[in-house]
Formats: C-alpha cells, structure tokens, sequence
C-alpha cells in the first residue's frame, strides 16, 4: 500500500541532460568549478544552508529557508523537474543554484545563493544557471524574480530583463521577469564565463565532497543593518520584536 501511494506522489521527471561542468579563474586568482549536485548530495548540502536561515541581512533568512524546502523537496521526490547545480572553490562549497524546467521552452529559476561573497561568484553562478536553461536545455526563456536589491541590481538591471508581470512566477505569486534567448546572447561576452573541460584534478577535488564555506555570510553587528532591508531605518520594530522573544538587546 505504503508502495503504491509513493508512486501516485511522486511526480515523473523528465529526462533532462546534464549539465556539463566548467570552471572559471576569480578575480583573487581562485579557480571555480561549477558542476551539477546529484540528488544523494543534498543532505551534504543542507547543513550549509540552515543556519543561513538565521541571517537577517540582504534577505539571506528567506532565501535560504526557501532554498532550503527546495533542495528537500528535490531530495524527497517533490518537486518535478527541479536541477541544483554547485560552485565549488578548493571543494568549499561557495554557491548554490537550482530551477526547474517548466516546458521544453520555458525555464523557471528558483535561487542563487552565494556563500562567498565579494568574488561575483553569485553572479557567475546565475550565469552559469541561465546557460544551463539556453544553451543546454535549449529554452526559450526563464522566468526569474527577486528577493533583494542585490538579486534585482544583477539579474534585472544587468541583464536588462523583459517584464511577464501577467505570469506570476512559482516562488511566491509575485510577477515574473524573462530572460530571453536573445537577452542571453547579447550578455555572453560580458557577463557570462567559464571554460570546458575542468581539469581533471579540479574536477576530482570538487566531486570527492562538498566542504563547508571557509567564511560564510554572518548577521550585521548593528541592527540598523539588518532592518534597512525591512524599510525600518530607526530598527523599533526589530527591537521590540526581539524584546518580546526575550532577547537581550545591546
């Protein structure tokens, strides 16, 4: 019985290919390989999120609660056609992405998480996600929004991306933005780089296992900083929140 009711909740993938790992040098002279998760590393992938859940800083809390279900539900077979792709710098995992393929024309990007910042490593991530999406799988366009400023600043504005505000998009209901194959193409020289194939010991290293970031993003120290992004430049309403929890404010 037990059997029988996983297959009727367990949505059908459809085969998808593989993404084809690359690798590209950083501006510290740090060489990155991003490469495609499979699903039995995801549990090595979920305890570098979690405490990110925590962080009250350019919206990491909800980006990294949502990418946190996400990754579980690809996991647990919830989610269909869902694909998580890795950065990795020395084996330390320094981002995260994932989608999923909404049709044969049609993408839609869930996150772009980076746990090492200052590198642009987010955004050649995102880069590398959307080459997955156009050239790979060969789609027309990927349906994207925003959680924060930054996210909005290197997707919408730099990629100078088409509005779809009539589709809601699946992270929230709020509307999406598109970016289409011809977006794509006139961003390849500037914003998208990487090289194939990843030398062999690079690759190596990468696969023998997902290490934890070496610096990951923290909290601010002042609380001002954490409630810029929630339009409270005095900081009373986290203030009070935390009173209320029983939290010792400094």
């Amino acid at each position: 019985m037990s059997v029988d009711l996983e297959k009727i909740l367990r949505p059908v993938d459809t085969p998808l290919p593989k993404f084809p790992a690359k690798y590209m040098t950083l501006a510290n002279g740090q060489e990155m390989v991003v490469r495609q998760a499979e699903r039995d590393e995801i549990p090595d992938i979920l305890p570098h999120v979690e405490p990110l859940i925590h962080v009250e800083r350019d919206f990491y809390n909800i980006v990294a609660a949502r990418l946190y279900s996400e990754l579980l539900a690809y996991y647990t077979y919830r989610v269909q056609d869902e694909y998580v792709l890795v950065a990795q710098i020395d084996g330390e995992l320094a981002a995260i992405v994932n989608g999923r393929s909404v049709s044969p024309d049609v993408g839609m990007s869930y996150h772009t998480f980076s746990l090492r910042r200052g590198l642009r490593v987010g955004a050649h991530a995102f880069a590398t996600k959307m080459e997955y999406h156009i050239d790979i799988l060969k789609q027309k366009e990927v349906l994207i929004v925003a959680e924060s400023g930054i996210g909005f600043r290197r997707w919408m504005i730099e990629y100078n991306l088409e509005k779809r505000f009539h589709i809601p998009h699946e992270l929230g209901g709020c509307p999406s933005w598109s970016l289409t194959k011809e977006l794509f193409d006139k961003a390849r020289n500037t914003l998208v780089v990487g090289r194939r194939p990843v030398p062999e010991h690079l690759l190596a290293k990468a696969k023998a296992g997902i290490l934890p970031p070496s610096d990951p993003p923290k909290g601010p120290e002042d609380l001002l900083a954490a409630t810029r992004s929630m339009l409270d430049s005095t900081a009373t309403s986290l203030i009070e929140m935390r009173r209320k929890q029983g939290g010792k404010i400094q």
